[in-house]
């Protein structure tokens, strides 16, 4: 039998190549044996009749872990001149390669790289390599196109091989399809020769399942398979871009059990918070997405576009769907069930990056005008949309590292230009009027230990606030390197709060924390901290009459007082009296 290698890091290469067995063995009868490289002894290559390979390409044009060995036998033997280019001359195989077209120059490097490879060494290329775009939305299509070019190859249904490429009997039949009744079928006529992709289609409708999601000539952002992975996940998708969750900590304060960190910090109704966001796409892969890159990536709003009024609709109408089946749950109080299913803060930070979105200033003006406020986080790659921003209630930005080197490590970011973006942003914060917030997620071993850089960050953008928290671990995933090792304690992040706070010269002081959260606030020391009392609450009403009215105004126009159970060093911890505080029993089995 042939062998069917695959390349993964994610595990999305090993399922198209366990499909692929199927359509050869099951269906076909063509003997196939699925291999991880990990596992074969690359010596045994020349031993081979037929193989075919479905390739990912990792970080930097790289290959999986569990091909690394594989990868790089090949590429040693193909430049050694004491094997020869006929090492591989009895072997005729079959490339796909897994990638992102956003990384542009690392596009299927891995897969590229393997085809020139196995070419050099002699062996027959059966098929052009074929190239799956994940984060494009038709990896589903080409691959199933490639697969049946392939089972043609192997049943023998090779026409012809010409300059431009191989021709398929499935291509030639097209040709010979009946679409000529219009008569005027002159300017469509392809030549043999044009099939590679040269010449003009002849086909002229298609359904939109043909064309994987295309509507009006733009695609939608939330393929099938995303929107399964998300909806797993507990997302509620609106219309084709937009989505919304509830939050734990919104069920936790229905329950009398406690808010969130923008609860203690800003006084945040956390029964009373919708978490959405208008665009599911993000511009980077970080390593501790809890999503574990289940939503879609871009670089540039590419997709069909939804309403921002029918967006604000469904998501109250879906959060409050939600809120409402918490009725009857152990306390949940009538109270505070009518509270929730009237929303006043709306959380634009669920996933993705929801500056992205085209009508972003008219998604916030729909909610300023309902009177919900705004907590809008951008991932700093989009400097001039934060620029264009109309005023929000707050506005963050991810400070996920503190240089070049290990902002690229961690957010793995798809712009080439991502550091300059990264500043610009953090200049362009400093233009803004109403409360800004740099956002710290510390991962232990990543970026903890630059104090010093992060501090000269702070002149860039002037932010009101410095939110540090303690990265969340969500789980094992083949996207991440993370495990608990990375996950810093409260006393941790304390600590690298204190230092970031002494780096200041006073500037900034340790004003909040949320032990529960592992959270700690920074604030200006000269704006929110007011005869002594720390001023960082929201004064949600204020806000929005001065939005109405139209005029400039700036973020100390509608601060309040923060309670004093919420201040750094108070035995709460930032826990609110006034809630019951629950915690789980946990029974851990004893060692014998």
């Amino acid at each position: 039998p042939g062998k069917l290698f695959f390349l993964t890091q994610t595990g999305t290469s090993k399922a198209l190549a366990q499909r692929l067995l199927d359509l050869l063995s099951s269906k076909n009868n063509i003997p196939f044996d699925l291999v991880d490289p990990h596992t074969y002894e690359p010596e045994d290559l020349p031993k081979e009749s037929l193989i075919i390979i479905i390739a990912s390409t990792w970080e930097d044009g790289n290959p999986p872990q569990n091909s690394k060995f594989f990868v790089n036998w090949l590429a040693d033997i193909s430049t050694d001149f004491r094997a020869g280019n006929l090492l591989l001359s009895d072997c005729k195989f079959a490339v796909f390669g897994v990638g992102s077209r956003l990384y542009r120059d690392t596009f299927n490097a891995v897969a590229r790289d393997l085809g020139k490879r196995l070419r050099g060494l002699g062996a027959t290329e059966m098929v052009p390599v074929g190239e799956g775009d994940v984060d494009g939305g038709e990896l589903e299509s080409v691959f199933e196109g490639w697969s049946e070019k392939v089972v043609t190859v192997l049943k023998g249904g090779l026409v012809m091989e010409n300059e431009n490429g191989i021709v398929y009997e499935s291509d030639v039949e097209s040709l010979e399809s009946d679409d000529d009744d219009d008569g005027e079928g002159g300017e469509d006529i392809v030549d043999l020769e044009d099939i590679a992709g040269k010449g003009p289609s002849r086909k002229k409708s298609v359904n939109v399942a043909e064309t994987n999601g295309k509507l009006d000539g733009k695609r939608e952002m939330v393929t099938p398979v995303i929107r399964a992975n998300l909806e797993k996940q507990g997302y509620k998708i609106i219309g084709s871009h937009s989505g919304v969750k509830i939050c734990r900590w919104t069920k936790s304060q229905l329950r009398g059990r406690g808010g969130c960190y923008k609860h203690s910090f800003y006084g945040i109704e956390s029964h009373r918070c919708m978490e959405a966001t208008p665009s599911l796409a993000c511009a980077n892969k970080c390593v501790f997405c809890w999503r574990h890159h289940t939503n879609p990536v871009g670089k540039s709003w590419q997709w069909k576009m939804d309403d921002p009024l029918e967006i604000v609709n469904t998501a109250i109408d879906l959060h409050t769907k939600m809120i409402k089946q918490t009725k009857g749950v152990p306390g949940v109080t009538q109270e505070r069930l009518m509270e929730g299913l009237s929303p006043r803060h709306c959380a634009l930070s669920l996933v993705g990056e929801p500056i992205m979105y085209p009508e972003i200033n008219a998604l916030v003006d729909e909610l300023h005008r309902r009177r919900i406020s705004t907590f809008l986080v951008t991932n700093a790659q989009f400097p001039e949309k934060i620029k264009m921003l109309k005023p929000v209630t707050q506005l963050y930005v991810s400070v996920d590292a503190a240089t070049k080197d290990s902002l690229k490590a961690i957010d793995r970011p798809l712009f080439g230009d991502f550091w300059e973006r990264f500043i610009d942003s953090l200049k362009a914060l400093k233009e803004k009027h109403q409360r800004t917030v740099y956002r710290l997620t510390l991962v232990k071993g990543w970026n903890t230990e630059d104090i010093d850089a992060y501090s000269k960050l702070f002149v860039l953008g002037k932010p009101d606030f410095v939110e540090i928290k303690g990265v969340t671990y969500c789980g094992s995933s083949a996207t991440s390197k993370l495990t608990m090792e990375n996950v810093p304690w409260h006393s941790d992040v304390r600590a690298f709060s204190e230092a970031l706070a002494l780096k200041s010269e006073g500037e900034y002081e340790v004003a909040c924390e949320h032990a529960h959260s592992c959270c700690v606030l920074l604030a200006k020391t000269e704006k929110f901290k007011v005869n002594g009392q720390w001023h960082t609450w929201i004064d949600y009403e204020k806000f929005h009459d001065l939005v109405a009215l139209g005029r400039p105004f700036d973020s100390d126009d509608y601060m309040a007082l923060t309670p004093s159970w919420a201040v750094y060093g108070a035995e709460e911890g930032g826990f609110d009296p006034d809630q019951s505080r629950y915690k789980k029993e946990r029974h851990h089995k004893s060692k014998r």
